[in-house]
């Protein structure tokens, strides 16, 4: 399973949200490019950045920070957060970002996902689906957790199966940083009905024991934020797990 320990900004400092909420941000007196290189001096082969100024204003606007980041470290980036048109991925995979993660606008304009996926191809795409479990059934919510949708997990899995999908990273926002341990019951289902897609765990993590049993359930990859900046375990813990 891979690790991809979680860098998201605000106004070009490392925060991290609870629950999704912009009202409930914690800032740290950490400078990203500095966070990057103590993650790869780690054993880090990834680094999942998300700009939340972006998911919020609904357009990428921290590139300098993000090439910071890119110039302090070789590890596979992903970038997320605002990406809504074809200029921002150009300008993010000109500073040397490996994935662009799409997010809300994979919901609200299939169309032109679909064309995202067509020019860059699917190992250059990955989708954020954010979820919300009603009666059971995930649901989707959008733009950068601010709207709930109609739409389930479902239906946009197979949306996007035909255009080669292969990256989603899913995130139970009822968990996202509240440190109790992700959904692991929705990945496990998720996992083993589309095994062709690779899973990227997201929201909860605040123990070893939770590393190990999303690794038990062949998950493809976790996104880990809140845990090390509040060191629950050390980055290096959780690439042995």
């Amino acid at each position: 399973m891979n690790i991809f320990p979680a860098i998201d900004l605000i106004n070009g400092k490392c925060v991290r949200l609870e629950k999704g909420d912009f009202n409930k941000a914690t800032t740290y007196e950490l400078e990203p490019k500095g966070v990057a290189k103590a993650y790869q001096q780690a054993g880090a082969e990834f680094i999942h950045v998300v700009d939340l100024d972006g998911a919020k204003k609904g357009q990428t606007c921290q590139f300098e920070t993000i090439q910071q980041i890119r110039n302090n470290c070789n590890m596979t980036l992903q970038v997320g957060g605002g990406v809504k048109d074809f200029e921002t991925i150009e300008k993010l995979l000109e500073i040397g970002v490996d994935r662009v993660v799409v997010g809300s606008l994979a919901v609200k304009d299939t169309a032109l996902t679909k064309k995202f996926f067509e020019k860059y191809g699917a190992e250059k795409i990955v989708l954020a689906l954010d979820v919300f479990i009603k009666e059971g059934i995930p649901y989707i919510a959008t733009h950068g957790w601010q709207e709930s949708s109609a739409t389930t997990l479902d239906e946009i899995l197979q949306t996007y199966l035909s255009d080669g999908l292969e990256y989603v990273l899913c995130t139970d926002i009822s968990r996202d940083g509240m440190l109790q341990g992700p959904n692991f019951e929705l990945y496990r289902i998720y996992s083993s009905i589309y095994p062709d897609i690779k899973f990227m765990a997201s929201g909860g993590v605040g123990g070893l024991q939770d590393l190990e049993i999303l690794k038990e359930q062949k998950v493809y990859g976790v996104i880990i934020g809140k845990a090390l900046y509040e060191n629950k375990f050390t980055l290096q813990e959780a690439l042995e797990c």
